[in-house]
């Protein structure tokens, strides 16, 4: 009974949660409120893949940095040629 209870609860909160959202998100246009849940997960998705990949190119760019530092601190070498 009490796991009916719950059950009952939980299953409540959630109905009243995207209720909200939809409420939020399209207003009084009930007619209008056709956003999937996929959607939200879709788009959620694709943020993460943005932020990864501008993570990527600013590690790649702090690398090349880095290297171009480097060779310009290095020691010239120069080649000399044994005399004969």
């Amino acid at each position: 009974m009490v796991r009916d209870y719950d059950a009952q609860l939980l299953e409540s909160v959630a109905v009243r949660r995207r209720r909200l959202r939809d409420a939020l998100m399209f207003g009084s246009l009930a007619n209008r409120r056709s956003y999937g849940e996929g959607l939200g997960r879709a788009m959620a998705g694709v943020v993460v893949a943005a932020v990864l990949a501008g993570g990527c190119v600013g590690w790649a760019f702090v690398r090349h940095q880095i290297a171009l530092q480097q060779e310009r601190d290095k020691p010239a070498v120069t080649a000399t040629v044994p005399a004969r």
